[in-house]
């Protein structure tokens, strides 16, 4: 049975000098959007305060100061106070304060989901230059959560209604992509991405499409021999364990011609192979998921944006669209456990009356 209650949505602030507070209170400005989720923002209430007065169409929202999520009032859009008193806002500007306080509201956003007070988490926009300049250690936020779970691998898969488009690497220079395109690597984000698109997506029999590394798809090994070596037998493999997995396709023609439109996901082999085409084709809703975490995580798909902070033109779209793709995802999920263990429980039965057929039956 599906979960009737609201859930509660976790949301980082992102870089406190980017469109990120802007994109969230423009995204929860309408009342009616307290009556499908309970908001929780991790951030500050005066730099809350401060952007809210930048945007003039927004005269009041009703929020609620609060230390942890297990105090989030469902008819208010609460705010944890996860930064110093004295924090300001330099729109535009990337700094060590906008940097450190991006780190802090992720800290203590991750802290409230591990101990079960957030339903999902959304992310905000990060400079992840000047993050890592403050210490943060990761390329990005998916990284940082793979290791905060302890998982061992987890995929950047980028959602909207219209494509879904996972990458074998991620935040890495383009110089170094040939090396880490691997066979284990792309069957690791096969099996991650075909369980996701049945547990998170409501897809029966999951149909990836599996991009080439060269172009032509090295041409029969004239510009690149990665698909024959390695590209293939890692579709190969992924087949012989049930994952409807094909290709590999050039990506030129497979954009250029729709081919999208046939199958439930793409696999990029870099990050801008498969970004480039979705942000032309899904910018406006496109949202970031990160497949493979025990909890549910998205992001808008655009970054801080430091141009355009502070000046009311910012587009929240993105951002709505990454919580409410989070809440799909979360009940969906839940409803794909019940289903699973469902299943497990009739097989666990059915076994039991195999080994004891003269046990009587509870009616």
């Amino acid at each position: 049975m599906q979960d009737k209650r609201k859930p509660i949505v976790g949301i980082t602030q992102g870089d406190s000098n980017g469109i990120g507070y802007e994109v969230i209170i423009k995204a929860l400005s309408d009342p009616r959007i307290l009556d499908f989720f309970t908001p929780v923002i991790y951030g500050s209430s005066k730099l809350f305060a401060f952007y809210r007065k930048t945007i003039p169409e927004i005269e009041q929202m009703d929020t609620n100061a609060i230390s942890s999520a297990r105090e989030a009032h469902a008819k208010r859009i609460n705010i944890v106070g996860c930064l110093p008193e004295n924090a300001y806002a330099e729109p535009g500007e990337a700094t060590s304060e906008s940097a450190l306080a991006a780190i802090k509201a992720l800290e203590c956003a991750v802290r409230d989901i591990k101990n079960g007070e957030l339903d999902v988490l959304v992310t905000g926009p990060i400079n992840k230059k000047a993050m890592n300049g403050e210490g943060f250690g990761f390329p990005g936020h998916t990284e940082f959560l793979q290791n905060a779970f302890g998982v061992k691998d987890v995929t950047m898969l980028m959602v909207s209604s219209r494509m879904r488009i996972g990458v074998v690497t991620g935040h890495i220079p383009l110089k170094d992509v040939p090396a880490q395109i691997t066979e284990e690597k792309i069957l690791s984000k096969l099996r991650l991405m075909s369980a996701s698109l049945k547990a998170d997506f409501c897809v029966d029999q999951p149909r990836i499409a599996v991009l080439s590394l060269n172009p032509h798809s090295g041409d029969g090994g004239l510009l690149g021999s990665e698909e024959q070596e390695i590209i293939i037998p890692a579709i190969k493999r992924a087949t012989s364990e049930g994952i409807l997995a094909f290709g590999p396709y050039s990506p030129d023609g497979y954009f250029g011609l729709g081919q999208y439109e046939r199958f439930d996901a793409t696999l990029a082999m870099y990050h801008d192979q498969g970004l480039a085409p979705f942000k032309a084709i899904a910018f406006e809703d496109g949202v970031n998921f990160t497949a493979g975490l025990p909890v549910v995580r998205t992001s808008p798909d655009h970054g801080t944006a430091f141009e355009l902070a502070g000046r009311d033109e910012a587009d929240p779209r993105s951002m709505r669209a990454a919580i409410f793709t989070a809440i799909d995802i979360w009940k969906r999920r839940n409803n794909y456990s019940e289903l699973i263990e469902g299943k497990m429980q009739e097989r666990r039965v059915e076994s039991d009356e195999r080994r004891n057929p003269n046990k009587p039956q509870i009616a």
